[in-house]
């Protein structure tokens, strides 16, 4: 008779020497679909050193919570370590056992009051299975973000003079542990809990932007031409940006050679698996294409698309206000925005499954003039073809070899040139008149489509133009964050990396949403609130409870601004405390009684 299986075996954890190390360890059992044969993988939860002292590892630090519970740890083994971890705190407050300190906190206050209130940091914890551990260190590293000054390498040094959620220090090898193990499920989970909050109908831009990267081991590093004019190799990185809440709610990276056009189906499908429903998406004129049109019909995804002026649909109705003087006579006018607009319908058609046709539902090319806009186009039309002719006269004059086709073509658009292909010298240009006809007709004018919405033109504009409010999200990143480079170079710190910098645009979107509409008086960016909190200090002494010093001045006013209740007993404002003994105050003296 076989013996019965030990259901805790897979849990029961022992010591395992390998090369000298002592590793506590178990050996769980996976049966192989194929053969159906058992086979078993060793897991080293740690190190136990000679006096059975467990200190945890790598896998015991980021493994969930109920996972380690389950682990069964052989008797009178020291297990003092395990309850250091801030995942495995019972609740209550932390009895202070180490040293004196006096360390900022304002900041890390006011972002942590950011967290609780974008219930980001709830997220967090439902992501990584309730372990605080992993938690509070992806929110100390989001922070430092938002209030350190230098790279990773300097967070240690942050951290004993910043109080910051994670205490353990975090150095250069525990951050790159951390970040490999970020997963893509982590992402996945976080966006459908990001998802999940969203209101219906949100209006929600997508872009992208180019990041540039030192090293070349990363398989999405491509060339490209930089957005910011750096001769590096780069990376595209898409947001959605939610224009209603204010705060990114999707990221993903693209290989840096790839358009804009090409990434939107992978984005959509990313979408509807993370549960993003009654979203409408704005993109803009670089997402534009006929195939992505389809996308969008075929998933029946509401959006509101920039158009360029210059498609063939959009020419003809151009073409057909004819010649005009100050504005076609068809366009009506908006008297607050002072442009011309008109909207048409459009008829699209699909092939579906099993030979059904999918119709375009409500999908609408509005159609904008503006006069001083077209006035300026012109200007800059004349300013570029004397420049390209004076350009080419020279060349022509000097006779000095050209550069390649594509570099000619970008240079001087505006004309035919005749040259040798071989010498690469120029015999003769000339103005190409079609093509100047061609844009002094489209000056003026702008367009976009819309699908599956039921709104005007001006409205459908205005909903566009809140995609502008995106780019101070990618200032924010390369600029005060400093994530303008990628300095790691494994893919799977790049996972971890994007992670923590996404839940750090999460409390900077956040912060800069308020200052922006209450606070943009008194500061004049982010950095400048995050400076004004940052003085307030919190002190610790051994065995007694911390204490937080006093706000003032304009902290107080910041708090108001985001509705944050002060600590208690850091208000400017002194609270009496009651008591049941009599009336406040002091007591009357004893009087002497003089009788007659």
């Amino acid at each position: 008779m076989p013996r019965k299986p030990d259901p805790d075996a897979p849990y029961r954890v022992a010591i395992h020497i390998d090369k000298g190390y002592r590793y506590a360890s178990t050996q769980p059992a996976t049966v192989d679909p194929n053969t159906g044969k058992r086979k078993y993988r060793r897991i080293h939860w740690g190190t136990v050193d000679d006096n059975n002292r467990f200190v945890p590892g790598r896998a015991y630090l980021f493994a969930p919570v109920e996972e380690r519970s389950k682990l069964i740890f052989p008797e009178g083994w020291d297990l003092s370590e395990i309850e250091k971890l801030s995942g495995n705190r019972k609740r209550g407050r932390p009895v202070i056992e180490s040293q004196d300190e006096n360390r900022l906190y304002g900041d890390i206050w006011l972002l942590e009051q950011i967290a609780e209130a974008t219930g980001i940091r709830a997220d967090l914890l439902k992501v990584f299975g309730g372990n605080r551990e992993m938690t509070d260190a992806v929110m100390t590293l989001a922070m430092y973000l938002l209030c350190g000054k230098d790279t990773y390498h300097q967070m240690a040094s942050w951290q004993r003079v910043a109080k910051a959620p994670y205490a353990k220090p975090l150095t250069s090898p525990y951050i790159t542990m951390l970040t490999q193990n970020i997963t893509e499920q982590n992402r996945m989970d976080l966006l459908r809990l990001r998802a999940a909050r969203l209101e219906n109908n949100e209006l929600c831009a997508v872009d992208s932007t180019s990041r540039s990267a030192w090293g070349d081991s990363l398989s999405d590093i491509r060339y490209g031409k930089n957005k910011d004019h750096l001769p590096l190799a780069q990376t595209l990185e898409v947001v959605v940006y939610t224009l209603s809440g204010h705060m990114p709610v999707y990221y993903r990276t693209f290989a840096g050679n790839t358009p804009d056009s090409r990434s939107l189906e992978t984005i959509l499908h990313d979408l509807d698996h993370a549960g993003f429903k009654d979203v409408i998406l704005i993109t803009d004129r670089g997402y534009e294409s006929i195939r992505n049109l389809e996308i969008y019909i075929d998933k029946k995804q509401p959006m509101i698309m920039g158009t360029k002026v210059g498609q063939k649909h959009v020419r003809k109705e151009i073409d057909a206000f004819g010649t005009f003087d100050h504005h076609p006579e068809e366009m009506e006018i908006d008297p607050k925005e002072r442009i011309y607009y008109k909207q048409y319908d459009l008829e699209y058609q699909i092939e579906g499954r099993r030979d059904n046709v999918k119709k375009a539902d409500r999908l609408k090319l509005n159609l904008y003039f503006d006069p001083m806009r077209r006035s300026g186009e012109l200007i800059d039309l004349d300013v570029a073809i004397k420049a390209q002719k004076e350009s080419l006269e020279k060349l022509l004059k000097d006779q000095f070899p050209l550069d390649d086709d594509i570099t000619i073509k970008r240079a001087y658009c505006y004309f035919k040139l005749d040259y040798n292909e071989t010498t690469r010298l120029l015999k003769g240009f000339s103005l190409d008149e079609k093509k100047v006809d061609r844009k002094k007709r489209e000056a003026g004018f702008f367009a976009n489509t819309t699908l599956q919405i039921d709104a005007d033109p001006m409205a459908a504009q205005q909903h566009y133009r809140l995609r502008d409010e995106q780019e101070k999200y990618f200032r924010m990143m390369k600029g005060l964050m400093g994530a303008d480079r990628q300095r790691n170079w494994s893919e799977s710190g790049k996972t971890g990396r994007l992670f923590i910098l996404f839940v750090a645009q999460i409390l900077g979107c956040y912060l800069g949403n308020i200052r922006k509409t209450k606070l943009n008086e008194d500061f004049d960016s982010i950095a400048d609130v995050l400076g004004e909190m940052r003085p307030i200090r919190y002190i610790e002494h051994p065995n007694t409870k911390g204490f937080i010093t006093p706000f003032i001045g304009r902290q107080v006013d910041i708090c108001e601004a985001f509705g944050f209740d002060i600590p208690e007993g850091c208000a400017p404002e002194y609270v009496v405390r009651k008591t049941n003994k009599g009336k406040r105050g002091r007591p009357r003296k004893n009087q002497l009684v003089v009788k007659d």
